[in-house]
């Protein structure tokens, strides 16, 4: 990445600042004190934190529902920018200074993350850390889901629940950057308008709309070839109604219900595909595989001119509570953002 001649080696402290868990509960179990460095393995490297993203999975883990994978850190957060300050002993694409984003197996929440190197991408040129740390959990997430696994191919009509959120956002410009049609889903005006600048060629308002009816309008009686649906429930019927014959629905959260009464007949009868997925307990080298996939295919685009970045919310790091609270109001657009001081200074704001 990082063509210029090795710096020096910063001196590191002996601790940093985190934010921890202290107890499975709502936001106020999140305090900020100080930990020692992470140990840091020979595949991995470790990144001064400049900005953390928040995202659903930190929120479950926090009231007990999503634990680390075995030798994770408990910390939560699982995605970061900043600049690399140490290499592990078998790195060796990756250089001191590097400017970076990464997606964690847990530890964004602090001044330092150790994160395997084959989950490390570059930060994009001329982004700031808080939009570069926006990306790689949600972008990770979807192209396991909807283009690895689901097959997403160019001219497909794509329905993305949530389409405001973090990982609607990220749905919305991976399946254009891969010539598909993205429609968004969104509960207010603002999140329409906010989507089609995103890529979102149809915007449908789940408090107004009939979904299946819009589809329908939308696609011309078509249908939609994938569903990227983060609402579960009652919403599993909806999405099989709406889907043209032989689609992929992909279920990555179920904000709304872990449970649907799905109308079998109907999936059997369209040639239907239900998948779901975690992210987390992924081995590093399917990490690795879906960053590679993001570093050779999708990356290119956000270079272009004119390219839509993140709508961010961000925090200090010692906020990391009231962060949770909004994100848990759903009332935001884009991706909600931890700074640190480095990171303050870096990206002021």
């Amino acid at each position: 990445m990082n063509t210029s001649p090795t710096p020096p080696i910063p001196s590191l402290p002996g601790q940093m600042q985190v934010i921890s868990i202290t107890a499975p509960g709502g936001p106020e179990v999140l305090v900020a004190g100080p930990q020692p460095l992470p140990d840091l393995q020979p595949d991995q490297v470790l990144i001064r934190v400049a900005a953390a993203g928040v995202n659903g999975p930190d929120l479950a883990q926090r009231r007990g529902h999503y634990d680390p994978p075995p030798g994770a850190s408990p910390l939560p957060g699982l995605e970061v920018a900043g600049e690399i300050v140490a290499l592990g002993s078998t790195v060796t694409k990756l250089a001191i200074g590097d400017r970076v984003m990464a997606l964690t197996n847990g530890g964004g929440y602090a001044e330092y993350a150790a994160v395997p190197a084959g989950q490390v991408l570059p930060a994009p040129a001329n982004w700031s850390y808080a939009e570069a740390a926006a990306l790689p959990e949600t972008w990770f997430t979807v192209t396991q889901t909807l283009v690895m696994r689901a097959g997403l191919e160019p001219g497909m009509f794509v329905l993305i629940h949530g389409g405001a959120g973090g990982i609607g956002s990220a749905a919305i410009q991976i399946t254009q950057i891969l010539g598909a049609r993205p429609i968004a889903i969104v509960s207010s005006d603002d999140k329409a308008a906010y989507c089609r600048r995103l890529g979102a060629v149809a915007t449908i308002n789940r408090t107004t709309d009939d979904i299946v009816q819009a589809v329908s309008t939308t696609t011309a009686g078509h249908g939609v070839d994938r569903v990227v649906d983060l609402i579960g429930g009652d919403m599993a019927a909806v999405n099989i109604s709406a889907c043209a014959p032989g689609a992929h629905i992909v279920q990555v959260s179920t904000l709304e219900g872990t449970s649907a009464n799905v109308p079998l007949r109907q999936m059997m009868a369209k040639g239907l595909t239900l998948s779901g997925s975690t992210l987390r307990p992924q081995s590093a080298a399917t990490k690795a595989a879906i960053a590679k996939r993001i570093r050779d295919d999708l990356l290119p685009a956000l270079a272009k001119p004119g390219w839509v970045r993140p709508s961010l919310s961000n925090f200090p790091l010692a906020r990391a509570a009231e962060a949770h609270r909004l994100m848990e109001s759903r009332a935001h657009s884009g991706k909600i953002v931890l700074l640190t001081d480095f990171g303050a200074a870096q990206d002021p704001v």
